[in-house]
């Protein structure tokens, strides 16, 4: 069995664009920032609680972003990106570079830093079916700890096994420390802390199949 893994959210789902539109309905033209700030917030948030539901996450790297940033935060809007993220948007090439991985006769999985009822929500706006999903709730952690790869490899035990995503951080380094094959997409043009430890490296997932039949 042959199988290509993905985040979700950073890689398939426009998750930057997520955080800062939603941040933008409670302090109009402050989304940026408070993306920057966040992003300072939620793996820490992560590590700190690891079986904390994602939601509850996702609200409280927001607080604690607001306050950073000096904005209002009511109690009720805290959970705005937990109610967003099902519209969150998925970017433009992952319906054709999907089905070219089905077509050519890989298998799809999720391993998600998420929910399942987001990722449920969530599943229905992709536009390529996925054979198996792996959340953060099945497996009472987040990545970057090892739980997520683990419960995958136990269950299906893939023959070949490409990781495919945008995250160095949370999914390029234990994927390499588990000795699993990788495909980066470095959206945002990011410099590694240690690129010799990625294999394939793309921009965003056009000519995927080719990097994951190299990788």
């Amino acid at each position: 069995m042959r199988w290509v893994t993905f985040d979700c959210f950073g890689t398939l789902i426009d998750w930057r664009h997520g955080i800062s539109t939603s941040a933008d309905l409670l302090a109009p033209g402050q989304g940026p920032r408070l993306l920057a700030a966040y992003n300072q917030h939620e793996q820490q948030v992560q590590t700190e609680s690891p079986t904390m539901r994602y939601r509850d996450v996702l609200a409280e790297a927001l607080r604690r972003a607001c306050t950073d940033e000096g904005v209002p935060l009511s109690r009720d809007d805290a959970g705005i990106l937990g109610a967003t993220l099902p519209y969150w948007p998925v970017f433009p090439e992952v319906g054709a570079e999907l089905s070219a991985l089905r077509e050519a006769g890989w298998n799809l999985a999720l391993l998600t830093n998420c929910d399942l009822d987001l990722i449920g929500e969530t599943r229905r706006r992709l536009p390529v079916p996925f054979d198996a999903v792996v959340t953060s709730e099945d497996v009472g952690a987040y990545k970057p700890a090892d739980n997520h790869f683990d419960r995958f490899d136990a269950a299906f035990q893939p023959e070949r096994w490409v990781h495919v995503a945008q995250s160095y951080v949370h999914d390029m380094v234990p994927a390499h420390r588990l000795g699993i094959a990788r495909v980066w997409i470095n959206r945002q043009d990011q410099r590694p802390a240690d690129p010799s430890i990625l294999q394939q490296v793309l921009p965003d997932l056009k000519g995927l199949l080719t990097a994951v039949e190299r990788a």
